[in-house]
């Protein structure tokens, strides 16, 4: 395997974003699957782009890549019941794997969705190396000292995936800026991608942050793993001087993704939780199945008509409606405003 410096031949997956290896020097080389693990930095050339052909970079703009093209992405585990799963532990010997999210999240995808397209496919080059040791996501984040984290927060839970969690993020930052609030945005759960902490930016939020700041591809982890990594997030999201924290947990919290581990680790900062939901049934057994969860309120997918709204209201005695409506954002506001306790010193539009 080449052992000279390849930076400048690379296409950098957004998993890079917390390293140097767009500007310094690396070396690739092939690493026996004994000594692989998760949050390896390794490279794959691409080899068929006949379905997802996008990379998100550390910009987090997505970029086409050709079949040939050289990129580089870190090792991981996605269970993502409505898309895809897949592991760096299915690789095979022929070095075949996919890039399980447009980050770079590599690894061999045993199953999909037929809703879904084919993933990338690339084969496995090498490990990033420098000085003979393999480069890695947790090596490339420094420590923090451990800090309390008290910020009031903003929790936003799902059923599943893609039942509207960062849409509801996105709104109620509007909301809490319009009242003149500093915001944090963080994602502290899920399989790495960078559009959802910029897509809180951008609604307005001061900060941004994610698990990829504390070394994770994807939080498909042992708990013991994940908890020591949530506590220095936590500690990172201590630092700013937000007034609150928008914090999302990606899937639903009884998912492989430690959702309720991290619901466990943000209890004493929690002021307020929003359940989106993908359907009103959905609503029920989570909360059959998981009693650490109280929505103050259940949005999303399963609030888009009356008729859901109704059969949530049948169902649970939880408060429900669409905060995609713009008519209900005066009672968005008032249940900010309560659970935060935010005086109304004005109208927030």
């Amino acid at each position: 395997m080449d052992a000279s410096p390849i930076f400048d031949r690379c296409t950098f997956g957004s998993l890079t974003r917390i390293a140097d290896l767009d500007t310094r020097a690396f070396q690739v080389q092939s690493r026996p699957q004994s000594a692989w693990a998760t949050g390896d930095y390794v490279v794959g050339v691409v080899t068929d782009t006949s379905g997802y052909r996008a990379i998100e970079l550390p910009s987090g703009r997505d970029m086409e890549v050709a079949e040939g093209d050289t990129v580089v992405g870190a090792l991981g585990t996605r269970r993502a019941t409505l898309e895809m799963t897949g592991s760096w532990r299915d690789i095979g010997d022929d070095g075949v794997m996919h890039a399980l999210t447009r980050a770079g999240l590599f690894g061999y995808a045993e199953s999909r969705s037929t809703l879904v397209q084919r993933p990338l496919e690339l084969r496995y080059q090498g490990h990033v190396q420098r000085d003979g040791e393999a480069v890695t996501m947790q090596s490339v984040v420094p420590s923090v000292d451990p800090q309390p984290f008290s910020t009031p927060t903003v929790l936003f839970a799902g059923t599943s995936m893609s039942a509207g969690k960062t849409t509801a993020a996105r709104i109620v930052t509007r909301r809490l800026k319009r009242m003149g609030l500093s915001v944090l945005g963080a994602k502290v759960s899920g399989a790495g991608r960078y559009r959802d902490v910029l897509s809180i930016q951008d609604a307005g939020a001061n900060w941004g942050i994610d698990f990829v700041d504390a070394g994770l591809p994807s939080t498909v982890v042992p708990e013991g793993e994940y908890r020591a990594a949530i506590r220095q997030l936590l500690s990172r999201m201590a630092e700013p001087p937000a007034d609150v924290a928008v914090v999302e947990i990606g899937a639903s919290p009884l998912e492989p993704y430690n959702g309720a581990l991290a619901i466990e680790e943000l209890q004493d900062a929690l002021a307020m939780t929003i359940l989106c939901a993908s359907d009103p049934y959905a609503v029920l057994g989570l909360e059959t199945a998981f009693d650490m969860l109280a929505p103050d309120l259940v949005t999303g997918i399963a609030t888009n008509t009356a008729a859901g709204i109704g059969l949530l209201e049948q169902l649970t005695d939880l408060p429900a409606f669409n905060i995609r409506d713009n008519d209900t954002h005066d009672r968005l506001d008032a249940l900010l405003r309560d659970r935060l306790r935010i005086a109304e010193e004005m109208p927030a539009d």
